[in-house]
C-alpha cells in the first residue's frame, strides 16, 4: 500500500514493515527542503502498527547530497536560498533548520527499528540521512563522505551525534574535515555499517535482518532500545536502575498485572 510519493520520496506498507524509497535516481537523489518536508510527512503517516522502517533508494547512488541548485544564488522555486538564510535573524536561521532537521529525527524513535539500505554513494546529506536510521546494510560498492566542511558549512542534519557514537570523536573529526571517502570494508570495521554484501544481495540482507528482527517481542524490542538509546547519557548506575525498571515492566506486563 502506498501512502505517500511525491518530491523523491515514496512510502509504502506491508504490514508491520514500512519502506521509504528514495526515488530520483536521475538527480541521484540530490536532496532538497522539498524532498525533507516529504520524509518530515512519510515519519507521521507510519502506521503505529508498523514494527521496521527500510530506508531505500532507486539507481546507482543512495543519495548524492544536497542538490547543487541550493548554492546558485535563486536557490530552489518558493524556497529560501542560502543568501536569503543568511540575512535571517538568528531564530529565524534556527527555525529553518530545525524544520529540515525533521527529516532526519523520527527514524530512531523507540516503536520502530529503522534500517538504512545503503549503496554507492551517501555524501553529506545522504550520509546524514544514512546515520539517522537505527542500522545500516550496505552493498560493497557503498561510499560514505561528509563534504560538507569543504563548501564552508556543517554538518546540521543531525548527523554529528550518531557518527561520533558509532566511530568516536577523533575518526569522526577526522571524516569530517577531510572530507575522505569512507569505503564500505571500513564503514563495516569500524561499526558505521552493520554488514556488507554485494549488490546483489542488498535487498534480500535488509529483508533477512527485518524478519529477525520482528522475530522478537515487540514490547520487549521498544524496551531496549530506549535502554540502548539512554544508555550514553547515564552513569552506570543509572544504566542499572533504568534496566531494573524496564525489567519489572516486562515482568509485569507477562504476568498479566498490567492495565
Amino acid at each position: 500500500m502506498t501512502l505517500l510519493d511525491k518530491d523523491g520520496v515514496r512510502l509504502t506498507v506491508d504490514d508491520t514493515v514500512a519502506t521509504v524509497t528514495l526515488n530520483n535516481p536521475a538527480k541521484r537523489n540530490a536532496q532538497s527542503p522539498a524532498l525533507w518536508r516529504a520524509l518530515a510527512e512519510a515519519g507521521k503517516l507510519v502506521p503505529g502498527t508498523v514494527r521496521i522502517v527500510v530506508l531505500r533508494a532507486e539507481g546507482k547512488s543512495f543519495s548524492a547530497g544536497l542538490d547543487r541548485q541550493a548554492f546558485t544564488p535563486e536557490g530552489f522555486d518558493g524556497e529560501p536560498s542560502f543568501l536569503d538564510m543568511a540575512r535571517g535573524s538568528d531564530s529565524e536561521l534556527d527555525a529553518t533548520i530545525a524544520g529540515y532537521q525533521e527529516a532526519f529525527t523520527w527514524w530512531r524513535r523507540n516503536d520502530v527499528v529503522s534500517i538504512a539500505a545503503v549503496q554507492g554513494h551517501a555524501v553529506g546529506a545522504g550520509f546524514q540521512l544514512a546515520l539517522a536510521c537505527d542500522l545500516r546494510v550496505c552493498a560493497d560498492d557503498a561510499q560514505f563522505a561528509m563534504r560538507e566542511t569543504s563548501l564552508g558549512l556543517v554538518p546540521d542534519l543531525t548527523g554529528t551525534h550518531p557518527l561520533v557514537g558509532l566511530v568516536g570523536y577523533a575518526r569522526a573529526l577526522e571524516i569530517c574535515a577531510t572530507g575522505r571517502f569512507v569505503h564500505a570494508e571500513e564503514a563495516e570495521r569500524t561499526g558505521l555499517a552493520n554488514l556488507v554484501v554485494p549488490a546483489a544481495e542488498l535487498d534480500g540482507a535488509v529483508r533477512d535482518l527485518a524478519a529477525a528482527l520482528l522475530a522478537a517481542n515487540r514490547d520487549a524490542l521498544v524496551e531496549t532500545k530506549a535502554l540502548l538509546r539512554g544508555a550514553v547519557h547515564r552513569t552506570y548506575e543509572e544504566q542499572r536502575a533504568a534496566e531494573r525498571a524496564a525489567q519489572a515492566r516486562r515482568l509485569r506486563d507477562l504476568a498479566g498485572l498490567t492495565d
